[in-house]
């Protein structure tokens, strides 16, 4: 299972380990090594989310977002995206800005890092609206009830997530945004883009349901499980599949410009930056196929509440960024803590029904759930 799942991952590491050390020797070797587990630590939670979205998925979309979607995810996001943000800042064509990349990495630094506002205020707003949306709406399971409960009341009021984004968004422009105007319109282009796809992919799910429906099929159906993306039915295909694939790429790109920017930090050079990513994203794709297969989600139930916590936790780091700058540790681990609390949290809560079904009249144990992709 495991080398069935990540077999794909541990090739790609040793061909852009190997890649890397004949770049740039040992020292290469070593960058691309750190920003590959960069990438992972601050993504797990992407993973997480992915894995939710994807088992609603049909086997067709389902491998394309492992075949094209990986295409996208590395060379899109980690390689192409910097060089196409330095080029419009710039106002340089894609050669020009490849070559400033790999000649005058001092000032493909600085135009980055002066992109920045721009890109965290876009990212944070779409990732802010994903986790409003999740913690607004009512759901059976919550991992914490003395906060859960009062949100899901307040999250009622129609379009409470626009709100409470948007006055963040003005609030963070005004206060600490170099450029309030291009920081609101990032923003807002970040809230548009979320509300388009989420609307998109329900409208089309639903359109498939209905169909279904009309042929019979849709008899004794069981209600569907509460949303945390742009549709909660199951094996979407067609138009349905295609947006929640779009979703997926928006969102993957969402998470990647906390990673991208962070890189930097650690080296300019945009091929080890794309070689370290790379890997890093190879294996949040591997780790998100893997969550689907065993059925991780169904049976730790709190996992996914704890990687919306953790998307809440990055939005919020990412519109602080916006005027100070927050540590990638102070991400990765604030992300990994949250998934590893509500991992623990999903144990103990296992255990107890298993004391509860050991303990009651039938002696009937906990039926575990399981996806198959």
């Amino acid at each position: 299972m495991i080398l069935r799942t990540f077999g794909w991952s541990f090739g790609i590491t040793a061909l852009g380990l190997l890649a890397a050390f004949f770049y740039d020797g040992p020292t290469g070797l070593a960058l691309v090594a750190v920003l590959a587990i960069l990438e992972i630590s601050l993504s797990f939670d992407n993973a997480v989310v992915n894995a939710k979205v994807l088992d609603r998925m049909s086997p067709f979309w389902q491998k394309i977002f492992l075949t094209v979607g990986i295409a996208i995810a590395v060379f899109g996001m980690r390689l192409v995206f910097p060089l196409l943000i330095v080029g419009i800042t710039a106002k340089l064509g894609p050669v020009e800005a490849f070559d400033l990349a790999l000649n005058d990495q001092h000032r493909y630094h600085e135009l980055m890092n002066g992109a920045y506002p721009m890109i965290a205020a876009f990212g944070g707003m779409f990732l802010m609206m994903l986790f409003l949306n999740f913690v607004f709406e009512e759901r059976a399971e919550k991992w914490l009830p003395w906060l859960e409960r009062p949100l899901a009341r307040i999250g009622k009021l129609d379009q409470l997530a626009v709100v409470v984004a948007g006055g963040s968004l003005a609030l963070v422009a005004w206060l600490t945004a170099d450029d309030p105007g291009n920081v609101m319109i990032a923003g807002v282009l970040g809230m548009v883009t979320y509300i388009l796809v989420n609307g998109l992919g329900e409208l089309f799910s639903e359109a498939s349901e209905d169909d279904e429906e009309e042929d019979g099929d849709g008899e004794g159906r069981e209600a569907a499980p509460a949303k945390s993306g742009p549709s909660s039915l199951a094996l979407a295909t067609g138009k349905a599949g295609f947006f929640l694939f779009l979703y997926l790429e928006v969102l993957d790109a969402s998470f990647s410009f906390d990673g991208v920017i962070g890189a930097f930090a650690i080296s300019t050079d945009p091929i080890v930056i794309a070689l370290g990513l790379g890997i890093g994203a190879m294996y949040i794709r591997s780790l998100t196929v893997f969550l689907v297969r065993k059925g991780t989600l169904h049976e730790y139930v709190y996992l996914e509440h704890g990687a919306h916590w953790a998307i809440g936790a990055l939005a919020t780091c990412m519109l602080i960024s916006i005027g100070h700058h927050v540590p990638e540790w102070i991400t990765g681990g604030l992300g990994a803590g949250l998934i590893i609390a509500a991992f623990i949290s999903s144990v103990v809560r296992n255990r107890g029904e298993d004391e509860d079904a050991s303990g009651s009249p039938s002696g009937g144990g906990k039926q575990l759930h399981s996806s198959n992709v």
